[in-house]
């Protein structure tokens, strides 16, 4: 049995109010009538059998009420039925005490949107005859039209209330839709932020360990002819080796929800660290004083920290001995942008394998902000890289 099926306390509620107040009438109404003497009300007298035929039908109608929303068809013929059997067999005067009953039906079999014009057309036709039993023509159109009236008084409510609850389900259901496409929203935008992190794991694995194999090389041609610099690479090893390993537990601290990382330590702000001594910073600040990368993301201020890493790899692997400069441009308020530029190489360059995946790196990084990156050979037979990062309206940034 389903839930619509089921008798609830809403149901025997309904019941018992519906009962109490038709056979509170059935005690009132003679005081009352006697009040009026000019009207008088034709009721049978309390005790009397007659009297107890109404109360047994008044009973019999609370049934079809308890049952009006579990079994709606039913429900609706025989709560119509009984006043026309009461007219038959009762005593006259009393048909009106069991239209109570016939409206509460109507109105509860009908408010969850049930299509029961036919049934309502039956129910209508029943009361018509209970009101028209021993009557005159007269009479039968009075009772058709009160048998009409007492449907759409059950009808009518049932109609407005069922709307009304169609509407706040319908806006109920649209506030979990949204719920549900905000939620995928950020799935989505976390999955993104997770891959580019996960990718940035591995273009900094790659990199250093791209420049330790280079510098071990290095070391290894140097052991017999200049152990001096030998020494000096075998410490710049050790020193690679410990900003690979920071990068490295700083950026898994990143993918582990239980273990935020500090992500800060990648922003424009670092640029002054990570450059250091190996090439000349010029910052070029905003007129107004504003801080630096003011309005760029912290995944776009990742992305510029990482092609300035990169351009400076690059420039020592295929440029050594070239001087090197690093200009971050920040006065355009549309636009950050960030220019490394090196000399014409002095030495022998130390060629790897695999070449062109930190500009193919710097790219990728690039697109996923909307930045423009641009790279090529200068007139003195340098090497440029230029990222252009949009700069965000909002304060969180394009990428936040």
């Amino acid at each position: 049995m389903s839930a619509s099926q089921r008798v609830t306390r809403g149901d025997v509620l309904a019941a018992v109010v519906t009962w109490s107040v038709a056979v509170a009438g059935l005690l009132l109404l003679p005081a009352i009538s006697a009040m009026e003497p000019a009207e008088p009300v034709e009721l049978p007298a309390a005790g009397s059998w007659p009297w107890w035929l109404v109360l047994l039908a008044l009973t019999a109608q609370a049934v079809p009420v308890l049952l009006a929303r579990a079994r709606p068809v039913p429900a609706l013929i025989a709560v119509a039925a009984i006043p026309v059997l009461l007219a038959v067999v009762g005593p006259t005067g009393s048909g009106g005490l069991v239209t109570l009953a016939p409206v509460v039906v109507v109105y509860r079999a009908t408010v969850g949107g049930r299509r029961l014009w036919g049934v309502l057309a039956v129910v209508a036709a029943l009361l018509t005859v209970a009101g028209a039993w021993r009557g005159d023509l007269a009479t039968a159109l009075t009772a058709l039209a009160q048998g009409v009236l007492l449907v759409l008084i059950g009808v009518v409510p049932a109609q407005v209330v069922g709307s009304r609850r169609a509407v706040l389900v319908a806006q109920a259901g649209e506030l979990r839709a949204l719920a549900r496409e905000r939620d995928a929203l950020i799935a989505t935008a976390v999955a993104t932020e997770r891959t580019a992190m996960a990718r940035e794991l591995h273009d900094i694995a790659a990199h250093h360990l791209s420049g330790i194999a280079l510098m071990a090389s290095a070391i290894d041609r140097q052991l017999d002819t200049d152990p001096v610099a030998a020494r000096q690479g075998l410490r710049a090893v050790r020193d690679q080796s410990r900003v690979v390993l920071t990068d490295l537990r700083r950026l898994v601290g990143l993918l582990r929800e239980d273990d935020p990382a500090e992500l800060s330590a990648w922003s424009l702000a670092s640029l002054p660290e990570l450059v250091g001594e190996s090439a000349t910073l010029r910052v070029l600040r905003a007129p107004d004083g504003a801080e630096l990368g003011a309005g760029i993301g912290p995944l776009a201020q990742l992305a510029g920290y990482r092609m300035v890493q990169e351009s400076l790899a690059n420039a020592r692997s295929h440029a050594p001995g070239a001087a090197c400069e690093v200009t971050v441009d920040d006065r355009d308020p549309t636009l950050l942008v960030i220019t490394v530029q090196n000399g014409p190489p002095t030495g022998a360059p130390l060629a790897a394998e695999g070449g062109g995946n930190g500009l193919r790196g710097m790219a990728e990084r690039a697109t996923l902000v909307g930045a423009t990156l641009r790279h090529g050979p200068t007139v003195d037979g340098g090497w440029q890289v230029r990222l252009a990062i949009p700069r965000a309206m909002t304060n969180d940034g394009d990428d936040a």
